[in-house]
């Protein structure tokens, strides 16, 4: 398991040890207040996590991949990556185009109306 995910998922248990260590002292009377103890503890607490995930990005981990496995893409792999997955055929090459449905070559002198009808 990628430790990157691992950290992310001991966010929850560690906010309710939080909660049950400091509910526990107030019971005891070790501490007075519950609120006045919460708020420090959680914000130390999350940025004691915070920092464990940027430590653990950078030490060369990287973000996880999907659920279903493969890279952080929809489809698995980069497809400008090499040994990605090719484009099929007719399919132009990605960032060509600004359109969300580019036009053919041929398709710019034929019709004085651009195509409409």
């Amino acid at each position: 398991m990628n430790h990157y995910i691992l950290i992310r998922r001991l966010r929850g248990p560690a906010l309710l040890l939080l909660i049950g260590t400091i509910a526990l002292l107030h019971s005891t009377g070790v501490i007075e207040s519950f609120w006045r103890w919460f708020w420090p503890l959680l914000f130390i607490l999350l940025g004691v996590l915070l920092l464990a995930e940027r430590a653990t990005l950078a030490s060369g981990d990287g973000y996880p991949g999907w659920p279903c496995g493969g890279g952080p893409y929809p489809g698995g792999t980069n497809p400008n990556a090499p040994g990605g997955v090719p484009p099929y055929a007719g399919q132009g090459v990605p960032g060509q185009g600004t359109a969300i449905v580019p036009a053919e070559p041929h398709d710019f002198g034929k019709d004085p109306n651009g195509g409409q009808s």
